[in-house]
């Protein structure tokens, strides 16, 4: 029970009663052409567009589509015999997310998007220089790259398409984008909102993709560079076909994680506790920084872990379209069996699951219901606390010192997030600058600050979005060097 595909048609499977949800036809190779070819037409004509009045349509479209969020059923759009859904109830049935939680995906994006547009002018504006010599005059500009490639993921996808859509057509670029299988209407309002606020039509072109046409789009002449957020796998995918592309194509990759999370002795436990199982747990740990890993330091380690169950237990697994369900089902009962395959190997492998099964009926096997789960007695040797999980569960290891959390925090191929609990700001300091993540954090977890760079290291991807440093991959320097006085 998933998204399914075959070579014409893309059916959606809404995770929690296996119905299908939404159906795309697939474009032929020749229609994606001209489809790429008006958007690099309109990039053309785009940039003729000063800056001011770039950043002003960008602003208008924040207006369009906190309204668009805000809009109720039944004046919104009619899915048929399914009803008529608001903007976050079609998200919640797309992939499972209870619906009052998709609200704060929206506040989210809404937030992203205002201070993407506040700092565009700042970053974008060309840099000059007050030590020119007399008859000389340099400047260096901020130039978009064209037409930019945006593959988004279905866990978060409009947080993540506002990450670099909205940014990529302020700085000056044309956007080919295309959704999950997962969550294919997510762009579709998106661009809506868009051309309500006045970015021309063929600047923004969604896109329903198999893989081989994505592969087709990835290694197209008209396209510039390749943003991808998804699986390692994925990426991996993505990076060999732009290499085989003519030309050297740039991309763009946030991928996996296995964020980690230490809590010292001298941590507010009851703060912790809380955090930590919002951010191991929330979106169903469905969250490319959610915390897959915790380390305890013994001295506190059993009272941590006890709490930690009593918290857990709080949560209500169901069906996400009713209001009283906080956790919903993972994407697909192909993912909630890998999830259940880690828990079970762990157990086998000598670990021990706290929350007992009867507490959650609805996580059948044959469904895509997964039970919160809190695993001890856990070491590197189970996948559970190496591999990626992207489901409910989480396993807490015991450790001595700083010296050992800090190394079995960097024992990983990931580097995305990490998170230390402490009241020492000088103790802090010390850590994080020995664990290897793009973003670490203290006292919290599982969050992000649109000032901020959002980077991974190692398997967790290259380059960077939001921040100031967002703006850099999505355009190049170009440096002006003149010469005004040939007398």
């Amino acid at each position: 029970m998933s998204s399914s595909f075959d070579l014409h048609v893309q059916t959606t499977i809404s995770p929690h009663n296996g119905q299908a949800y939404h159906v795309e036809t697939y474009p032929a190779s020749s229609d994606l052409d001209r489809t790429l070819d008006r958007a690099a037409q309109s990039q053309k004509e785009w940039i003729k567009a000063t800056l001011e009045e770039r950043i002003a349509k960008g602003r208008k479209f924040i207006e369009k589509f906190s309204a668009l969020a805000n809009r109720e059923a039944p004046t919104t759009y009619d899915h048929g015999p399914l009803g008529h859904h608001n903007l976050a109830e079609e998200l919640c049935n797309q992939m499972g997310r209870p619906a009052d939680q998709c609200w704060g995906e929206f506040r989210g994006f809404l937030q992203r998007a205002t201070y993407m547009v506040d700092i565009a002018e700042s970053c974008l504006s060309d840099i000059t220089f007050s030590d020119n010599q007399p008859g000389f005059s340099r400047s260096i500009k901020r130039v978009p790259l064209g037409v930019i490639f945006v593959i988004a993921p279905w866990n978060y996808p409009y947080l993540v398409m506002i990450n670099s859509v909205l940014p990529a057509l302020i700085a000056g670029n044309a956007v080919i984008l295309k959704p999950s299988p997962q969550t294919p209407l997510t762009a579709v309002r998106f661009k809506e909102a868009l051309n309500d606020a006045g970015f021309p039509t063929d600047l923004i072109q969604v896109v329903h993709l198999s893989p081989p046409l994505t592969r087709y789009v990835v290694q197209h002449k008209l396209v510039d560079f390749v943003m991808f957020t998804g699986s390692v796998a994925g990426g991996k995918a993505i990076e060999t076909a732009a290499v085989a592309a003519d030309g050297f194509k740039g991309v763009g990759l946030e991928l996996g994680g296995k964020d980690p999370a230490y809590v010292r002795a001298d941590a507010d436990l009851k703060d912790a506790v809380i955090q930590l199982v919002d951010g191991a747990m929330y979106n169903a740990g469905q969250s490319c920084c959610a915390v897959e890993r915790i380390y305890v330091h013994e001295s506190v380690y059993d009272n941590f872990v006890n709490e930690y169950v009593n918290e857990t237990k709080k949560l209500i697994l169901g069906d996400p379209t009713n209001k009283q369900t906080t956790i919903g089902p993972v994407i697909s009962i192909a993912s909630a069996e890998r999830i259940r395959q880690q828990v079970s190997s762990a157990v086998q492998a000598g670990g021990k699951a706290l929350i007992p099964e009867d507490l959650y009926p609805q996580a059948e096997p044959g469904t895509a219901f997964v039970a919160p789960q809190v695993l001890v007695d856990v070491n590197h040797t189970m996948d559970v606390m190496k591999e990626e999980s992207f489901g409910p569960i989480i396993g807490i290891q015991k450790v001595s010192s700083d010296t050992e959390a800090i190394e079995l925090m960097n024992d990983s191929e990931y580097g995305l997030t990490a998170s230390i609990w402490t009241k020492s700001l000088d103790d802090f300091n010390i850590l994080a600058d020995q664990v290897q993540a793009g973003t670490i954090f203290l006292n919290r977890c599982d969050s992000l600050d649109p000032a901020l760079a959002w980077t991974g290291i190692k398997n967790s991807g290259r380059g960077v979005s939001l921040s100031k440093f967002g703006y850099d991959q999505l355009t190049r320097a170009k440096s002006i060097n003149m010469r005004i006085n040939t007398a």
